[in-house]
């Protein structure tokens, strides 16, 4: 557990991720100086995860639900900062407008709005802006009977890393273990132009999880060189 009380909780729920080893050289288009990519036996690795965020909310305030509950699409890599592993987003898109918004307010995290649909079945996502797509049919599996140390370093990540134009923003989290189920995916379509060199191929790897009840602690600044104020 960090230190400190933790300043809000909420929900990962429902999460698909389709994870890709990528190439070293362009990733680091992507991720900022100060941040460094990390490897699981040399090889970096990107995660599209499609899941529900649900009940966000301040300590000691309930939740509400127009700005709480959201379909989520981040993409995300792997990284250190002073000896702790954590996440760093290339990407952020929610499902509500309003929520996107005062999430984008609290936290300088990128979001962006993105018509997002689902279903018990389907994931289905578009962004004009970016021209960017997904769309996913699955059926869920049985519970993956044993992890492999791979599938640990890919979803056990307990810190997540920004960027701003002044410093490098660092959040603490707090959950129980990811419950891993096997997927099976019948129809897998996602077109992100900007990630085109990265994202060319099926995944590597697919897990499913119902998803983890989550405690986040307040945002640290870590200020870059050259700022001061």
């Amino acid at each position: 557990m960090p230190t400190g009380s933790w300043k809000f909780y909420q929900e990962w729920n429902k999460a698909i991720f389709l994870h890709y080893q990528v190439d070293l050289i362009e990733l680091k288009k992507f991720v900022p100086d100060e941040l460094e990519i990390d490897l699981f036996e040399g090889k970096p690795w990107i995660s599209v995860v499609a899941f529900t965020m649900e009940r966000i909310r301040p300590k000691n305030l309930p939740s509400f639900s127009p700005i709480s509950d959201f379909d989520e699409i981040n993409i995300r890599t792997y990284v250190r900062s002073n000896n702790k592993t954590g996440v760093y987003f290339l990407s952020i898109e929610g499902g509500k407008k309003l929520a996107c918004k005062v999430a984008k307010g609290i936290s300088e995290l990128p979001y962006r709005f993105s018509e997002i649909k689902r279903t018990h079945k389907k994931y289905q996502s578009k962004n004009f802006k970016f021209n960017d797509s997904l769309d996913i049919e699955f059926t869920i599996g049985s519970k993956l009977k044993e992890k492999t140390e791979l599938d640990k370093w890919l979803t056990e990540r307990y810190a997540l890393f920004q960027d701003t134009n002044d410093s490098i923003n660092e959040f603490e989290i707090h959950h129980l273990e990811w419950s891993i189920d096997e997927i099976d995916v019948q129809k897998l379509e996602l077109n992100y132009p900007r990630f085109k060199k990265l994202i060319n191929k099926k995944p590597t790897i697919i897990h499913y999880s119902k998803g983890v009840k989550v405690l986040a602690w307040g945002k640290i600044k870590n200020k870059k060189a050259g700022y001061n104020n």
